[in-house]
Parts: C-alpha cells; sequence; structure tokens
C-alpha cells in the first residue's frame, strides 16, 4: 500500500500533485454559478432575460453558468452581479502553510 499521503490532507495531496490551484478555481466557479442561478430563480428570470439584461449573448450566460466551464471574465460576473442587484467582493486572503 503507497502510504506517501497517508496523515495528510486532501489540500496536501492535491499541492503536492500540482492541481490545488485548478481545484480552488473550479470550485469557486460552482459556488458562483449556483449562486447565480439560485438568485435567477428567485426573480424568475429565464436564461433569455437575464442575457438581454446583462447585454451579453445567451451562450455567455450558459458559459457563466456551467460549472464546467471555469474561465469568465470579471466582467461577465459583474453585469451578472449588477441584474442581480448584488456586487461582486474580490478578495485576498492568507494562504495556509
Amino acid at each position: 500500500m503507497n502510504k506517501k499521503h497517508l496523515g495528510s490532507d486532501f489540500d496536501d495531496f492535491l499541492r503536492e500533485e500540482g492541481l490545488l490551484d485548478e481545484a480552488e478555481a473550479v470550485a469557486s466557479k460552482r459556488v458562483l454559478a449556483y449562486q447565480i442561478s439560485q438568485e435567477m430563480k428567485q426573480r424568475a428570470l429565464s436564461k433569455a432575460a437575464m442575457a438581454r439584461r446583462m447585454g451579453t449573448s445567451r451562450s455567455s450566460l450558459d458559459r457563466l453558468l456551467d460549472p464546467d466551464v471555469p474561465s469568465v471574465t470579471l466582467l461577465t460576473i459583474e453585469r451578472a452581479a449588477r441584474v442581480l442587484g448584488k456586487r461582486v467582493r474580490i478578495e485576498m486572503v492568507e494562504a495556509e502553510a
């Protein structure tokens, strides 16, 4: 049995494998996509109406809402937030050692 990672946490494993940054980006995108879709549901906003209010295409909104598409521009995120009456807050925090 390979005991290389025995006793370490999952972040340590991902870091050692060079996958931590990508995993954190995907997790953040999934949370963001979920939050936006929930806000749209609360406001009974269809994708077509949301895209129209954002001044973007439906395909751009689909990429924003797709949790498996990690690359989305900050401008697209800001537009979605504004349509939903929200603001985006991005902050840098201390990394765990």
